[in-house]
């Protein structure tokens, strides 16, 4: 099984390859720059590095949101285009997922968050049950302190990650004192790796059908639907 899995959902790009379960290339960067306009030429260089040819792939995986609306969008067009003029299926994995995987191995709960703007974060809630780490309270946006006071219902530590950490740091710790737990520099960029092996491990879907996740209405979408109301 041949792979390309691809993030442009945040200001973190990232592309990589996956042949039968081995991460055989992968290029990361973390800059304000247009992924509409290098997502492509990155793809071409790093399957030329890796010496596989599009028409070997037997999937396509893409980060399906939530965060940027024009990343998520960028990124998903770009796949289901890809999977569409390939004819191989595309699977979609929660952006937030992909970034919760860099505290895998935290003994304790991992919050990855994205700014959702007016003091909302893009969130979730994740950890070890058992022997999987998985998804223990819902993706969600929702506003910084309503979800603060929730996470003092318990005891656990929480590893807050991700890059828009620095807007919200100073509230996290009001609230959670101690147990407010922050990852490293390097555990803040999702990986497209760790998107390739979850995207690997699960169903693929038609490129026709498949849909982004946004958690919430574009302002412009929210005000045309209210407008239809009156």
């Amino acid at each position: 099984m041949k792979a390309l899995a691809l993030d442009t959902s945040n200001l973190v790009m990232g592309v990589s390859v996956i042949v039968d379960g081995r991460i055989v290339g992968e290029l990361t960067t973390n800059m304000k720059k247009n992924h509409s306009v290098r997502l492509m030429p990155a793809i071409e260089e790093l399957l030329k590095e890796v010496d596989i040819e599009p028409k070997e792939l037997d999937r396509i995986i893409v980060a399906k949101g939530p965060g940027s609306y024009t990343g998520v969008r960028i990124g998903v067009t770009v796949a289901k285009t890809l999977a569409w003029s390939l004819n191989i299926p595309i699977t979609g994995v929660s952006s937030l997922e992909v970034l919760a995987r860099n505290g895998k191995y935290f003994d304790g709960l991992v919050c990855p968050l994205f700014d959702g703007r007016r003091g909302q974060i893009y969130t979730g809630l994740y950890g070890n049950v058992g022997n999987t780490f998985q998804l223990v309270q819902e993706e969600r946006i929702i506003q910084l302190t309503d979800w603060l006071t929730m996470l003092r219902e318990d005891s656990k530590q929480v590893l807050f990650l991700g890059n828009d950490l620095d807007i919200h740091r100073n509230t996290i710790e009001e609230e959670l004192e101690e147990r407010a737990v922050f990852g490293q520099v390097a555990d803040h960029n999702p990986r497209a790796s760790e998107l390739a092996s979850l995207g690997l491990a699960r169903e693929g879907e038609d490129p026709h059908t498949f849909t982004p996740s946004y958690l919430r209405l574009a302002e412009a979408e929210a005000k045309w639907l209210e407008n239809q109301k009156k």
